[in-house]
C-alpha cells in the first residue's frame, strides 16, 4: 500500500458535481502527473466537506487541514504549484467559513460522541483499504473465528442496542427470534429508505462509510443463519447507491462477501434494491413487498418478518444506523457501548438538525443528552436570536415538544412520555414566529400524500384531518373542529394498519395538547397569532412612517395600494392578496402585519 504525504478529498456532493467537481478531479490528476507528484499526493472523493451552497466545488487537504472552496479548473495549476510544490497555503482560495454550517465532516462538537459517524470524512468511501486501516472487517473476523452465532447475539443483547429505525425494538431480540425459526433459507434486509422531511442520517453513512453497513449486515447474517441480504435504498440517493455497489464489489474481491468468507463455512452475499421514493416503503413489511417486486403496501402482523418475511422466509430487517453500530460493539465489547446513554437507551444516536436553528446539519450524541443541550450548545440557538417555540422529533409521525420540556433527556421512553417519538432521527426546530396549526397541516399534508391507501382509517382519516386543518388555516374554522380533530386522530391511531397511519395524527395531537390556544384563536377570533396564515392577516401602512415613495404601490401585483407621492399610502384589504411583496420592498419599515 502506497504512503502519501498529502491527501486531497474532493467533494462530490450532487451540488458540487453540478458546479464542476469532476472537472476539478481531472485537473488535479493532470497537474499532479505534470509536476511529478502523483506518487506523493493522493486524490480521493468524499460525499461532502462544507456547505455546497456556500463552498462548491471544494476540497480538503490533509494532514494540513486546509479547506479550499469555490474552485474553478483554472485555479488548479496555481494551487498545485503553490501548496504541493512550494508548501504555501493559497489564502485567496481558502473557504470563508460561516457560523451557520452543515459540516458533518468537521471536528465533532464538544458534546458529540461519534460511533456511527466515526469514519465520515476521514476515509475514501470507495477504497476498502482505507476502511480496513480503520479496523474495518476486524469485527467480522472476530465473529467468524472466535464467536458462535449465539455468542454474537448475546454480545449485541448485552450492549443494549435498539433498532434505530424508529420503533426502538431490541436488536438482539429480533436476531434471536429470526435465528430460532427452523428454516434453511433466511434473509437479512437493510432499510435505507430514508424519507422523513429534513432527514439525511442514513444517506451520509451510506455515502461516506458504506463498508460499516456491509460489515454489520454480514455479522447479522452470521448470527441468524442467513445467506442472502438486500439493502433497500431509495433511488433519490444515486451517490449512496453507487457507493454501496462499489463497496459490495470490493468486499467480494477481498473475500468478505461470497462463499466461505475468510476461509470459514459461512457464505453470504448482498445486493442493492432501489425504491421509487414511496415513504410508506420505510415500513418493513411494505419494504419487503417492494423488494419482491410487488406494490409497496404494508402487510398485517403477525406473522412478523422474523417468522415470515421475504418470499415467506424468516427475515431480519434493521436500518442503516443499527447495522453501522454492530462492528464497533463486537470489536470493542458490549460494556463499552452500554456505558453510553441511559438505563434503557444505550449508545449514541445520529440526528439531522433542521429548521430555525443556527447550526443545521448532522450530529451524533449519547442518549440522555437534553433537548436544550442539542438546540443551544450544539445547534447554537435559534436563528436571528428569536425565541424557541417547539422542536419536532421523529419525522412526520413524531410530535411537537414545547419549551417547557427543553430539559427533557433524549431517549425512547422520555420522548414517548411527552407525545413524540425518536423516529429515525429527524429534528426540526421552530421559532416563536411559527404557526403551530400551519405546521400540523404541513405534516398532515405529507403523510396524507404518502398514504398507500390500503386501509380506510389512514386513507380517508388523514384526508379528513387535512381538510379540517386547511379550513382552519383559511379562516373557515368552525365550532367543534377541535373536538373533531381529537376524535378523528384517536380513531386513526387505533385502527390504521401500519406505523404510518398509527403515527400520522401525532403532530396534530401534540399541537392541540401544547398549543391549543392557537387553534382557538384561528377558529373563534379569526386570527393567526404567529401572523402566518394568509387568510387571517392584513397588511397595514403605518401613518407617519410612510414617506409616500410609491415603491410599494409600484410593486404590488394586484394594485391594492393607493396614495399620492409624499403622502401616506393605503392598502385595500379586499383587493390585497397578502403576498408580502410590499413589506419586502419597503425601505422604511412602514408596513406591519395585523
Amino acid at each position: 500500500m502506497a504512503f502519501y504525504r498529502s491527501h486531497i478529498l474532493v467533494s462530490v456532493d450532487p451540488k458540487c458535481l453540478k458546479k464542476g467537481a469532476h472537472e476539478i478531479l481531472d485537473a488535479l490528476q493532470d497537474e499532479l502527473v505534470a509536476n511529478g507528484l502523483v506518487d506523493e499526493v493522493q486524490v480521493l472523493e468524499t460525499s461532502r466537506i462544507g456547505d455546497p451552497d456556500l463552498h462548491a466545488p471544494d476540497l480538503m487537504v490533509y494532514p494540513d487541514g486546509v479547506h479550499y472552496a469555490n474552485l474553478s479548473v483554472d485555479d488548479i495549476p496555481f494551487l498545485v504549484e503553490e501548496h504541493f510544490l512550494k508548501g504555501r497555503i493559497v489564502e485567496k482560495l481558502k473557504a470563508r467559513e460561516r457560523l451557520v454550517s452543515d459540516e458533518e465532516l468537521s471536528a465533532p462538537k464538544s458534546k458529540e460522541v461519534r460511533v456511527v459517524l466515526r469514519n465520515c470524512g476521514k476515509i475514501d468511501p470507495n477504497n476498502i483499504e482505507e476502511y480496513i486501516a480503520e479496523d474495518g472487517y476486524m469485527a467480522l473476523a472476530k465473529a467468524l473465528t472466535e464467536m458462535t452465532p449465539e455468542t454474537v447475539i448475546d454480545t449485541v443483547m448485552q450492549s443494549g442496542l435498539r433498532g434505530r429505525g424508529g420503533a426502538g425494538f431490541l436488536t438482539a431480540q429480533k436476531w434471536k427470534l429470526t435465528r430460532q425459526v427452523p428454516e434453511k433459507i433466511k434473509y437479512v434486509g437493510c432499510n435505507a429508505d430514508e424519507g422523513d422531511p429534513g432527514a439525511f442520517m442514513n444517506r451520509r453513512v451510506l455515502e461516506s462509510d458504506p463498508h460499516a453497513v456491509v460489515e454489520g449486515m454480514t455479522i447479522a447474517a452470521y448470527a441468524i443463519g442467513a445467506s442472502r441480504g438486500y439493502i433497500y435504498c431509495r433511488a433519490e440517493y444515486p451517490l449512496a447507491v453507487k457507493t454501496l455497489n462499489i463497496a459490495i464489489m470490493q468486499a467480494r474481491e477481498f473475500g468478505f462477501l461470497g462463499k466461505n468468507i475468510m476461509g470459514t463455512d459461512f457464505s453470504f452475499d448482498l445486493e442493492v434494491r432501489m425504491g421509487a421514493g414511496a415513504f410508506v416503503c420505510g415500513e418493513e413489511t411494505a419494504l419487503m413487498s417492494s423488494i419482491e417486486g410487488k406494490r409497496g403496501e404494508p402487510r398485517p402482523r403477525p406473522p412478523f418478518p422474523s417468522v415470515k418475511g421475504l418470499w415467506g422466509k424468516p427475515t431480519n430487517i434493521n436500518n442503516v444506523e443499527t447495522y453501522a453500530n454492530v462492528p464497533q460493539i463486537i470489536l470493542r465489547g458490549p460494556q463499552w457501548y452500554a456505558s453510553m446513554g441511559t438505563e434503557k437507551s444505550k449508545g449514541t444516536k445520529t440526528f439531522a438538525m433542521a429548521g430555525d436553528v443556527k447550526n443545521t446539519g448532522l450530529i451524533e450524541v449519547p442518549f440522555g443528552i437534553t433537548l436544550r443541550e442539542i438546540v443551544y450548545d450544539i445547534g447554537g440557538g435559534i436563528k436571528d436570536d428569536k425565541g424557541f417555540k417547539a422542536i419536532q422529533t421523529g419525522g412526520p409521525m413524531g410530535g411537537f415538544i414545547p419549551a417547557e420540556y427543553l430539559d427533557l433527556p433524549v431517549d425512547y421512553e422520555a420522548l414517548a412520555s411527552v407525545g413524540s417519538i425518536m423516529g429515525s432521527g429527524g429534528m426540526i426546530v421552530v421559532d416563536d414566529e411559527t404557526c403551530m396549526v400551519d405546521m400540523a397541516r404541513f405534516f398532515m399534508e405529507f403523510t396524507q400524500d404518502e398514504s398507500c391507501g390500503k386501509c380506510v382509517p389512514c386513507r380517508v382519516g388523514t384526508r379528513r384531518l387535512l381538510e379540517i386543518l386547511t379550513r382552519i388555516c383559511e379562516g373557515k374554522g368552525q365550532d367543534g373542529d377541535i373536538e373533531r380533530l381529537e376524535e378523528l386522530s384517536e380513531e386513526i391511531r387505533a385502527a390504521s394498519l401500519c406505523g404510518l397511519g398509527q403515527g400520522a395524527p401525532n403532530p396534530v395531537i401534540t399541537a392541540l395538547k401544547y398549543f391549543r390556544q392557537e387553534y382557538e384563536a384561528h377558529i373563534y377570533e379569526k386570527r393567526c397569532p404567529a401572523k402566518v396564515c394568509r387568510a387571517l392577516i392584513t397588511y397595514e401602512i403605518i401613518d407617519g412612517v410612510c414617506t409616500g415613495c410609491t415603491v410599494c404601490a409600484r410593486n404590488c401585483p394586484v394594485n391594492a395600494i393607493s396614495g399620492e407621492r409624499r403622502q401616506t399610502h393605503i392598502i385595500d384589504p379586499d383587493t390585497c392578496i397578502r403576498c408580502g411583496i410590499c413589506m419586502q420592498v419597503c425601505n422604511f419599515n412602514a408596513i406591519r402585519i395585523n
